[in-house]
């Protein structure tokens, strides 16, 4: 049985994304041995998912480079196939052009692109012309007949639904507020503004990384009276998932949560401040709105990814969206 590696190094969301290539190899051929390559911190994505024969981790955090040598010694161990590397940087075209494997397939901008057996064009889309992350990712089982587009898919086990069932005991909205770059972020006195207009009745789970507590607490201080539940912390990214695919709406950043939604068909509505959906990343899901501000800003978007502050000092494309915008999303 051919034995298949994705890479995919980056972050949270960038590795949601990239199993829609894992569904596309299994319908394409269930006899596929498929092995993942990522960072850790990002293994448990992939606790009992039904299509992974093995998760390979690069430390990055602890002895990078030691670690990636590690990582190199393994793939080469593996003997693979074919290895597909969905990153465009050279630590994973390190690993990629020296894994040994028969097929090498990757990205033209990665600077070991010559060492590749097969290398597709990648380009970065605009408003003008845009292309989802998953569409970019595809390209790159263009030589493979039959191989048809699959969307991201999350496998939350019935321990991580089971963990979640005693918040599900009435129709509630879920909010993730957070984001790791600022210029992503939906301001929390913003997210207030929003919950403010909800009935008194209507209960919320606030959900994110430990390190989120701050932000849940803060919203959480300037609305009292509200049913606000902070579940930051304490839920798995699978569990997070299967909490959110029952909600009613769930209400993210562009950052990982979109892809958990994505991933789970879980009903979304995704607020977008510095970066703007036609780069590639937006909502999947069957029911999904996008929210941004209504003011023509010159300044938007100011980058590809988020940045740690306003370059311009103002933050309008997060300021300028009104609470009413994300209300209106809401089912009757």
């Amino acid at each position: 049985m051919p034995r298949v590696l994705i890479i995919q190094t980056a972050f949270i969301g960038d590795v949601v994304l990239a199993t829609s290539l894992l569904e596309s190899l299994h319908k394409l051929s269930p006899n596929y041995v498929i092995d993942f390559a990522l960072r850790k911190g990002n293994e448990a994505l992939f606790k009992n998912h039904p299509y992974i024969h093995d998760v390979l981790i690069w430390d990055k955090q602890n002895d990078k480079y030691g670690s990636l040598l590690k990582l190199l010694l393994t793939i080469r161990k593996n003997k693979y196939d074919i290895v597909i590397n969905v990153q465009r940087y050279a630590a994973t075209g390190f690993l990629t052009a020296f894994s040994g494997a028969k097929q090498k397939i990757g990205f033209h901008k990665n600077p070991f692109s010559f060492l590749f057996t097969r290398v597709v064009k990648h380009e970065m889309t605009n408003r003008e012309n845009p292309i989802h992350e998953i569409e970019r990712n595809q390209l790159l089982l263009s030589g493979f007949s039959g191989a048809s587009l699959s969307r991201p898919q999350l496998y939350p086990s019935p321990e991580d639904f089971e963990k979640v069932q005693p918040y599900k005991h009435q129709p509630y909205i879920v909010i993730a507020p957070s984001s790791v770059w600022f210029t992503k972020q939906y301001p929390a006195h913003k997210w207030a503004d929003f919950i403010a207009l909800l009935s008194d009745e209507t209960m919320i789970y606030i959900v994110g990384a430990a390190s989120d507590k701050e932000a849940s607490a803060y919203i959480q201080s300037l609305l009292p009276h509200k049913k606000i539940a902070d579940l930051c912390g304490e839920l798995s990214f699978l569990a997070s998932a299967a909490l959110m695919k029952d909600a009613v709406m769930n209400y993210v950043n562009d950052s990982a949560p979109m892809h958990f939604c994505s991933a789970v068909n879980a009903p979304v509505t995704a607020v977008y401040c510095s970066t703007i959906p036609a780069f590639g990343y937006g909502p999947l899901s069957d029911t999904h709105h996008i929210v941004e501000t209504k003011q023509p800003l010159a300044c938007k978007p100011c980058g590809l990814h988020g940045k740690a502050a306003c370059p311009h000092g103002h933050f309008n494309c997060a300021e300028t969206i009104s609470a009413q915008q994300l209300l209106s999303v809401l089912p009757a």
